[in-house]
């Protein structure tokens, strides 16, 4: 079972930068064909989750990973606090109905693991009622996965703590960033040691793995991100379908 502590928020010291950033505009490149692909079939989806601390970069990620795809069957999901309507239902309701079609690839930025993280960390919900949640996402998604032909890809993005503080003081320091700033995510930043035990629990509690990604340099999280979705996606084999005739 890892321990986040020993998990990586750096590249290995052998990195070669600019070799893993030419394989990764190699490997954006790709995705963007993939994407093609999987739109012309029809036979399968893609959900890619990102979760991580506040400033872990998962913006960043979802912009640089997928700047080569047409923007016809591709779409970005962020989880914020539930309304209303959603609170009324079961909390996996406003999830299911966001859940990528045959032919299309969506974008989780942050997902329904917040109803286990954020909550839990606060106690806003018990660890009972936590378990029974795990136990329905981890039933939602082998559904997604056996009934739905789903490919479903995890990322967390391990972001160090020193790193957390450089990323969200540029936030104030840096007029661009200036509408990023978010007071709260200081508050959240208290809560630093309980957050990682949850997270470290998700990651073991989970039926589909999770891809753990070093993000304190974000060249080296494209890399991983995008190798990782390659990887997957050209396991299906897909090829252009034979033209229709009457």
């Amino acid at each position: 079972m890892p321990k986040i502590k020993n998990l990586r928020t750096k590249p290995p010291k052998n990195a070669d930068r600019k070799k893993l950033e030419d394989a990764t505009d190699d490997y954006v490149k790709r995705i963007g064909e993939l994407q093609k692909l999987l739109m012309a079939n029809g036979s399968h989806s893609l959900l890619v989750i990102f979760q991580g601390m506040d400033a872990s970069g998962k913006d960043g990620a979802v912009k640089n990973v997928f700047r080569k795809c047409i923007h016809n069957n591709i779409s970005v999901y962020s989880f914020k606090k539930p309304t209303e309507e959603e609170f009324a239902h079961d909390f996996l309701w406003r999830v299911h109905k966001q859940c990528p079609a045959k032919g299309e690839i969506k974008i989780f930025n942050r997902s329904h693991y917040e109803d286990i993280l954020i909550q839990r960390v606060h106690g806003w919900v018990s660890e009972e009622r936590v378990q029974q949640r795990m136990a329905a996402i981890n039933a939602f998604e082998e559904l997604l996965i056996n009934d739905g032909n789903t490919i479903l890809l995890k990322f967390f993005l391990n972001l160090s703590k020193t790193q957390q503080k450089i990323e969200l003081q540029e936030r104030i320091d840096e007029r661009e960033k200036n509408y990023k700033h978010n007071p709260n995510d200081w508050k959240e930043r208290e809560h630093w040691s309980k957050y990682m035990q949850c997270y470290e629990d998700v990651l073991n509690w989970s039926s589909v793995p999770w891809t753990v990604v070093p993000v304190d340099e974000r060249w080296y999280r494209d890399y991983v991100v995008s190798k990782k979705i390659v990887e997957s996606l050209e396991k299906l084999k897909l090829d252009w379908p034979p033209l229709e005739t009457e």
